[in-house]
Formats: C-alpha cells, sequence, structure tokens
C-alpha cells in the first residue's frame, strides 16, 4: 500500500533531520559533502526550469561548479585551499563563456545560455556557501556554538513558513503577489515576520547564550528575526516566478513528498547569506562573558 503524501513527508524529514544536524555538528568535510550534494542538485533543477523556459545552459558545468562552491570554501576557510579567489572567479566565467561562443554560436544565445550557468552556479553554491561563514564564524568555539548559528537561519525560514501559511489561511484576505504566488497574503507574510522575531529572541535566550555562549541584544535580535523572515518570503517568491516562467508546479520529484531541492531551498538560498552579511555588523553578535 502507498504512503500517503503527508507520511511520505514525515519519514523523509525523520531520516533527513539528524543527517543535516550530524553535519552541522561534524563540520569539515561532512558539512561540505551535504552542501555540495544539495548545490549541485538544486543547479540541475534551475537549468531544468531555464531549459523549459527557453534557454539552453549549460547543466553538467553548471551542476558540477555548484557542487563544487562549497568544497572549494571549505578548504578556503580552513585555510587547505586559498587561491585568488577574485581571478579564479574571473577564469571561471571566462571559461563559460568561451564555451557558449563554441558550442551555441551567434544562433544559440550564448549570453543567455552563458548568464544563466552562471546564476545557476551563484545561486545554489554560491548561497549555501555562507553556511560555512556562520558555521565558522570569528566567535564559534566549539561545534555546539557553530551547529548553532547555523540552524538559526534554518528555524527562522521555518518557523516563517509556518506562521505565514496558518495566518494566511486563518485571515488573509489581501494577495501578497498573485501573479506569482496566488495562495500567499498579506497577513501571512506579516504573520510570518512577527512570528520569526519572537522566535530570533527566544533563539538567543535560549538557546546562543547558554549553548553557543553568544549573546545579542533583544532589539537586535527582533531586527534580525524580522530581516531574515522578509529574506525568507522573498526567497520563496523568487523560486515561484522561476517556476512560472518554465510553466511547472514543482521543479523536480527529487524529495519524497516535497518536490525538489529548489522547493525546499529556495527559501535559505537568501536567509543563509543574508544572517551571515548580518552577523557582520559590528556588536551584532557578541561572546558571553564568563
Amino acid at each position: 500500500m502507498a504512503l500517503s503524501n503527508l507520511a511520505t513527508r514525515v519519514l523523509f524529514a525523520v531520516v533527513a533531520i539528524p543527517v543535516v544536524l550530524a553535519c552541522l555538528w561534524l563540520g569539515g568535510d561532512a558539512l561540505a559533502l551535504l552542501l555540495a550534494l544539495a548545490a549541485g542538485l538544486a543547479a540541475w533543477e534551475l537549468c531544468r526550469l531555464a531549459a523549459a523556459a527557453g534557454y539552453a545552459p549549460f547543466t553538467g558545468a553548471a551542476t558540477a561548479l555548484a557542487a563544487l562552491l562549497p568544497v572549494a570554501t571549505r578548504g578556503y576557510v580552513t585555510g587547505a585551499f586559498a587561491p585568488p579567489v577574485l581571478a579564479l572567479g574571473a577564469v571561471v566565467m571566462l571559461g563559460i563563456l568561451t564555451a557558449a561562443l563554441f558550442r551555441r554560436g551567434a544562433e544559440g544565445h550564448p549570453l543567455g545560455a552563458a548568464a544563466v550557468t552562471l546564476f545557476a552556479v551563484l545561486y545554489t553554491g554560491g548561497t549555501l556557501s555562507f553556511a560555512f561563514g556562520l558555521r565558522y564564524h570569528i566567535y564559534v568555539v566549539d561545534p555546539a556554538a557553530g551547529t548553532a548559528l547555523v540552524l538559526f537561519p534554518l528555524l527562522l525560514t521555518w518557523v516563517t513558513d509556518t506562521a505565514a501559511y496558518f495566518v494566511g489561511k486563518g485571515f488573509g484576505v489581501r494577495k501578497l503577489m498573485p501573479s506569482v504566488s496566488p495562495g500567499k497574503t498579506v497577513a501571512g507574510a506579516v504573520g510570518g515576520v512577527a512570528a520569526a522575531m519572537l522566535l530570533s529572541l527566544a533563539y538567543v535566550h535560549w538557546v546562543l547564550v547558554p549553548f553557543a555562549s553568544l549573546a545579542m541584544a533583544p532589539l537586535t535580535a527582533l531586527v534580525v528575526g524580522a530581516v531574515i523572515s522578509a529574506a525568507a518570503q522573498v526567497g520563496d517568491l523568487a523560486e515561484s516566478v522561476l517556476k512560472r516562467e518554465a510553466g511547472v508546479k514543482d521543479s523536480s520529484h527529487i524529495i519524497p513528498g516535497h518536490g525538489g531541492v529548489l522547493d525546499r531551498l529556495d527559501s535559505l538560498f537568501f536567509a543563509i547569506p543574508v544572517m551571515f552579511f548580518l552577523l557582520t555588523f559590528p556588536h551584532v553578535l557578541s561572546p558571553v562573558v564568563r
């Protein structure tokens, strides 16, 4: 007897959540492999969406480069791999453009092929690589602190999505962006932000301070919660518009009961780098003095 969609989703979560937590705790190669797998699959899905929309990206190259970015970032963060980053990025960009020149030609829209390929790499592997910046933040002194810091935007994204759904169902009237996502409402968006702000405050008090020895002022925590929630919701809408252009409902059916990797990570592509950016400002986060 086939499992129901809900049962399939729950079963996948029961298996996936411990794996993700273990990779966050271990960091290093384990986290790099997790991010590489997610980025490579997401880039492959994005290239499929682009192809359905009439573009001709280099799917194999985008998939491979997206998967390699977190691995290279892991080496860069730990000091094992430190090339001239900007020069290496420029060489990769020029290489893709060269491939577009010879493989696509003037009639094969080489600019679109090169642009979509590079975008797929940066949108997936580039954004997820910032998880290393959180896991190995300057104030992180042990696996507990690194894990807690990476989980911060993940949990804010999850509570935003959950609260937006239920508040939208119960109180939503005015549509947020009906041409992109007809089910989302203004009330749901506001509810998601409010829930994320409250969770941010609680997370700092009950998790970051006691388990990671990291502190954040209450007002700062509220602002961080609001910004990450807004970023996550924009990320969700951004992926929705990409799927609409491609004329598909799900990016793929790789994840049982959940659709594609892009469908699951769309908000995190925005939330993770935005969280890293916020933590680069002085006094946003500080070590607890015991």
